[in-house]
């Protein structure tokens, strides 16, 4: 069974004023953070707009990151959508465009299953592909959870083999680490990026981390210096990352993040309306935390 690990980007969809998909921007934002050694790229997730995207976009996302990583680390495809029935028909799809190391499905959002529920949907999804699968819990953009009692229950499940944590709670993430220290083939990612170097020290396997797209040369800084055992450079490299995740809160996600990529020199395009442009002012804040972090290149 494959097994997950490392720093993983949850890579934008780069789209014009017109909603369209710009191919190329997304190579080379796939290429932006392949230069910086991350271990796999992440599309179709809530950073990657899926929730806006139609399924023939969907569909080509996942042809161009697969054609365009080669084989050079896994791609990881979002497969989550508001019922189960069109879950599974996403799920369906990456595994028939073929490619995709992993899917990562997200709880439900706009509704609020139960737990029972979420276990259904779960086997559901995990039954209707023969890809392997890793839960996505984001309560603060789905309002609704998976307890760590619900991600043991779910992890009997053959093709289930793990769950990224986007909870914002490191006591959550730290129950689903206890809870699964003896499942050998499920991993718990940090799907916070604040909390990468936490998660690590307590058994996280890595993280599923937007701020990737902007400065992939941190996070994965973070995760080889906890590997190498040089805790100290991990734990200072986080506390470095700590603006940049901040400073999300300057616009709406995830625009905030293209306005990033523009200002490192990568178009990615807009965010879907209703996001609309950031101020003046939040824009020159952006552009400051940026530079702090020596990535920013506009000329």
């Amino acid at each position: 069974m494959f097994r997950t690990s490392g720093i993983i980007p949850a890579l934008v969809t780069p789209l014009d004023e017109q909603g369209n998909l710009m191919e190329g921007a997304l190579k080379n934002v796939i290429d932006y953070t392949l230069e910086a050694g991350v271990h796999g790229v992440f599309v179709l997730g809530s950073t990657g707009e899926i929730y806006g995207l139609s399924d023939k976009q969907k569909q080509r996302v996942i042809e161009v990151t697969v054609e365009h990583v080669n084989g050079r680390v896994p791609v990881y495809a979002g497969a989550g959508e508001i019922t189960t029935s069109n879950t599974m028909k996403t799920a369906q799809m990456a595994e028939k465009v073929g490619g995709v190391s992993a899917l990562s499905v997200i709880t439900p959002y706009f509704i609020s299953p139960t737990q029972d529920e979420l276990v259904e949907h779960y086997k559901a999804v995990a039954d209707s592909v023969k890809m392997p699968i890793i839960l996505y819990g984001c309560d603060g953009r789905a309002h609704n959870s998976i307890m760590p009692e619900t991600a043991l229950k779910l992890s009997d499940v053959d093709n289930i083999i793990g769950i990224k944590d986007s909870s914002g709670s490191s006591e959550r993430m730290d129950k689903y680490l206890e809870l699964t220290k003896n499942i050998k083939d499920f991993s718990v990612l940090c799907g916070i990026d604040t909390f990468i170097y936490h998660g690590l020290c307590n058994g996280t396997k890595g993280a599923i981390a937007s701020s990737a797209n902007m400065a992939p040369k941190i996070s994965v800084g973070i995760y080889n210096a906890f590997m190498n055992g040089d805790r100290e450079k991990a734990e200072e490299l986080q506390k470095k990352l700590l603006p940049l995740r901040n400073a999300y809160a300057l616009g709406t996600f995830p625009g905030v993040i293209k306005e990033a990529l523009r200002m490192i020199g990568i178009d990615a395009g807009v965010a879907l309306k209703p996001v609309g442009p950031m101020s003046a002012e939040n824009r020159e804040k952006l552009a400051q935390v940026l530079k702090e972090l020596e990535v920013y290149n506009v000329k």
